[in-house]
């Protein structure tokens, strides 16, 4: 035998050694099924090790068999008595109403089904008789709207409390959901990055934004993140169950807090906005917002404007925009420039004619000594309350950002 050989036969038997230090009570592996005898079916769980289990827990609720010699299957470790080990499945056949108290000790699941809504949680049967409680809070990970959708519905459970001889049987399902979560979770950190787009599901949705998971963990989709545009209600835009694709902003594994973009995966309209706006076209556009220096109009989805302070008030120093437009006013603008490298729009006002005569030193201009004002200046806000009158429909962006497209 050659040291290759030598070397060889030695880590056999540390595996071998080592198979039967590491089991220990509740611990799941894989096996083969190597022999079906009449109560018992015997397994190979590798490297020269052998185990069985109860051939019950293998039948269906006619009492036929499910599984065949060559067949693998999940089993959890029992105990081992007089060199013998025995092992268990999760299922909900008699054997595991034989198991309960040893499943309790060893934390070793068990499959029951939810035949009811009692007070303060759910009543759970295995193997059609033994009846357990699973308090609401123990059923999932996040509080239950409708107990009624888990009626009649199989779920592996976690015995938390096993006493008085199978007479009082508490169980968890979110103890398994948890340790679930954990090794997702452990998954992601290896692999999810910054940048990386995901798929999730909407689990909840606030004032000030949404939250998703992601499959191990759940973070929050800012308002902001949601859309291009303005948003007014995310109801509108999100439902709870809803599916979404996001883009990953932030991942804070120590504070366990993510933050993620939706409008990242969806076209920023800034890309094609130099085919729906030109210099100097006149358009319709909505008051967004005010601000100090100037009012901010939407002229399509996600792209707004800016007609700042100084071409509010034509000539007319203003304190504020509100002296001249309101948020919700539907309003008459010029495109002055456009900048879509810093996704900027520069706007003003299209001035009325005899206005714009006015100004370049034609007649008509004479200043009133009374107010202090110049005629154009009634002219102005004469022009600005009838555009507001106007009842143009925003449809006039919308078909000019399809165009764009």
């Amino acid at each position: 035998m050659t040291d290759d050989d030598k070397s060889f036969a030695e880590m056999f038997q540390e595996t071998a050694a080592s198979t039967k230090e590491k089991l220990r009570p509740g611990q799941k592996i894989e096996a083969t099924v190597v022999r079906i005898a009449k109560e018992w079916i015997f397994l190979d769980l590798g490297a020269k090790s052998e185990g069985s289990v109860a051939k019950n827990e293998f039948t269906d609720g006619e009492g036929n068999l499910t599984v065949a010699e060559g067949d693998k299957v999940q089993v959890y470790f029992l105990s081992e008595k007089r060199n013998e080990r025995l092992f268990t499945a999760k299922v909900s056949g008699g054997a595991v109403a034989g198991h309960l108290d040893e499943a309790c000790q060893n934390g070793i699941p068990v499959e029951g089904t939810v035949t009811a809504e009692v007070k303060g949680g759910f009543d759970v049967r295995f193997s059609g008789s033994v009846r357990a409680f699973c308090p609401f809070s123990q059923m999932e990970m996040r509080r239950i709207e409708n107990g009624e959708e888990y009626i009649g519905k199989k779920f592996a459970f976690r015995i938390t409390k096993f006493s008085e001889h199978g007479k009082n049987i508490v169980v968890s399902r979110r103890a398994l959901l948890e340790e679930e979560r954990a090794q997702q979770k452990e998954t992601l950190q290896e692999s999810l990055a910054i940048g990386q787009t995901v798929t999730g599901v909407i689990t909840s949705i606030r004032d000030f934004g949404a939250f998703v998971d992601i499959g191990g963990i759940e973070g929050l989709i800012p308002v902001s993140e949601i859309a291009w545009g303005r948003i007014e209600d995310i109801h509108e835009r999100l439902a709870v169950g809803q599916e979404v694709t996001v883009t990953v902003l932030k991942l804070d594994w120590d504070q366990d807090r993510y933050s993620f973009s939706l409008k990242d995966s969806l076209p920023n309209p800034w890309d094609e906005i130099s085919g729906m706006f030109s210099e100097g076209s006149v358009v319709t556009g909505k008051v967004v917002r005010l601000t100090e220096f100037g009012a901010f109009v939407a002229l399509a989805p996600g792209i707004d404007g800016l007609v700042h302070i100084s071409k509010l008030g034509a000539g007319r120093r203003i304190s504020h925009p509100r002296e001249v437009v309101q948020v919700g006013d539907a309003l008459e603008v010029k495109i002055d420039s456009v900048d879509p490298e810093k996704k900027r729009l520069s706007l003003s006002l299209p001035m009325p004619a005899k206005a714009e005569g006015q100004e370049t030193g034609k007649p008509g201009g004479k200043k009133d000594k009374a107010t202090g004002e110049g005629e154009n200046q009634g002219d102005f806000r004469q022009y600005i309350a009838e555009k507001k009158k106007e009842t143009k429909p925003m449809a006039t962006f919308a078909d000019l950002f399809n165009k764009g497209k």
